[in-house]
């Protein structure tokens, strides 16, 4: 059933009219989007604070943080799909008030069974958000030179919301303690369900099919990777042979169901894409990169330099302004010179800035020593991200490009889960370790991503442009 707009009376139809809903729609779009990334770095100078309060080891710590990527990773690959049967508005608005109502909750969760669970909770409504947020801005700037002008402002919102995460949290965590670090998104949310009310954002409902067996296999697969490698890392070696043998059970399991589903979770035609796949690795080690620093780094600041969640939230400022600041730098060198550079450029950049970062935490020398390996790891990202999209967007099959971008959301935070995990581990021999572990991952993912040269795309184009044209 498609949902149609009903006429708009005369007073309501002038274009400036038009304009202000539009202005105010997008706003409220924009700040759904900026509440789900602020979850994703506000929580990262909590972390000491919370451990202290549970009473939480390492393992614990870790699936606070990635409670909420898991659920929120498995749950993308499907989501643009779901947005496309029950209708985009409809899927946002839901994924908003469920993410502030489980926000509520984590601020009072008893303890760290019941905070898990929540965070899952926020990571499914999270999933919930993004696609449909990129579809309704479709529908309000149907003219592409608009859409772009308001995609822009839309990802510069996000950019603000990584920057702002940590220094947020700290302010939080001094005033209140970890549990505040929820009570931000509530206001923020409220605020967004206003703006996106009304028929202005009214997008159709489909017929698509969605698997949500296979889509539920996916989700325990990395749930069950994921409390692998915790295991391992925690030296808990039964635990962890158990939960291999069950991520390789639900693998088979997905894969089994993939191959005879109508239709599939993963897209197949975009998989046979060398070139999307060196993007979709990239976005993989840009989500490493930045959710492991995130995990290690406050706790590296609290515990060996002794920093306040204040101070750490204000050391992180290396890493998070270029979030906002460089992404115009890098759409104008995308669009004269193609995504190739920037991406290159940034994952050199991401692995230096593992290297530099190591060699504190190894030396034991003054904190402000981190501040060049955090500007480089910053601008490294955002080189990567904007440029990234356009490549994989513009290497994708025709009729893939919205699959494309599902696809890379989703590894880009199946990435941020492992980097949680496997940096974590490594941290708990030496923080100085699971650092250069980043700044490997990046290199390779640059040495891949440099193998698969432009001009091999399945259509044929040229990788000049965000449509690879």
């Amino acid at each position: 059933m498609t949902v149609v707009d009903p006429p708009a009376s005369p007073g309501l139809s002038s274009p400036k009219s038009r304009k202000g809903r539009r202005t105010r729609a997008l706003t409220g779009i924009s700040l759904g989007y900026f509440m789900v990334l602020l979850d994703t770095t506000v929580l990262s100078v909590a972390e000491p604070d919370l451990a202290s309060s549970l009473g939480t080891s390492m393992a614990g710590l870790q699936w606070a943080v990635t409670g909420y990527t898991v659920a929120f990773a498995a749950l993308l690959l499907s989501a643009g799909a779901a947005a496309d049967r029950f209708g985009a508005d409809r899927l946002f608005r839901g994924g908003v008030a469920v993410f502030v109502l489980a926000s509520v909750l984590s601020s009072v969760a008893p303890g760290l069974t019941a905070l898990l669970l929540l965070r899952a909770v926020s990571g499914a409504a999270a999933a919930a958000c993004v696609p449909a947020s990129l579809a309704m801005i479709g529908r309000l700037y149907p003219e592409p030179a608009a859409r772009a002008r308001a995609i822009s402002v839309w990802a510069a919102v996000s950019g603000a919301a990584v920057a702002a995460g940590p220094l947020v949290g700290g302010l939080l965590v001094e005033a209140a303690g970890w549990r505040a670090v929820f009570l931000v998104n509530v206001p923020v949310g409220l605020v967004a369900l206003a703006l996106t009310r009304g028929r202005s954002v009214a997008c159709p409902r489909g017929d698509r099919p969605l698997d949500w067996p296979a889509q539920a296999v996916a989700a325990v697969a990395l749930a069950l990777l994921t409390d692998a490698l915790i295991a391992a890392g925690a030296r808990n070696t039964g635990h962890a042979v158990w939960s291999s043998a069950g991520f390789l059970l639900a693998a088979v399991t997905f894969l089994v169901r993939e191959r005879g589903s109508r239709s599939p979770v993963l897209n197949r035609a975009l998989l046979r894409s060398a070139r999307v796949r060196a993007g979709l690795l990239a976005g993989a080690a840009v989500g490493f990169a930045l959710a492991g620093a995130l995990f290690v780094l406050p706790l590296l600041l609290q515990r060996q330099w002794h920093l306040s969640a204040w101070e750490t939230g204000l050391a992180f400022l290396p890493l998070t302004v270029p979030f906002a600041a460089n992404p115009p730098l890098t759409g104008r060198i995308v669009a004269r010179k193609g995504p190739r550079l920037p991406i290159l450029t940034g994952l050199s950049l991401l692995t230096a800035g593992g290297a530099a970062l190591a060699f504190p935490a190894f030396t034991g020398v003054g904190f402000l020593w981190l501040a060049p390996g955090l500007l480089l790891t910053g601008f490294g990202i955002s080189f990567v991200l904007p440029a990234l999209a356009a490549a994989v967007v513009g290497a994708a099959p025709e009729g893939t490009a919205g699959s494309a971008g599902g696809l890379l959301n989703a590894v880009r935070q199946v990435g941020a889960t492992l980097g949680v995990a496997l940096m974590g581990a490594a941290a708990a021999a030496h923080a100085g370790w699971s650092l250069l572990l980043s700044a490997g991952i990046c290199a390779l993912a640059g040495l891949v991503c440099a193998w698969a040269r432009p001009g091999a795309g399945p259509r044929g184009s040229q990788d000049r442009g965000p449509q690879g044209s």
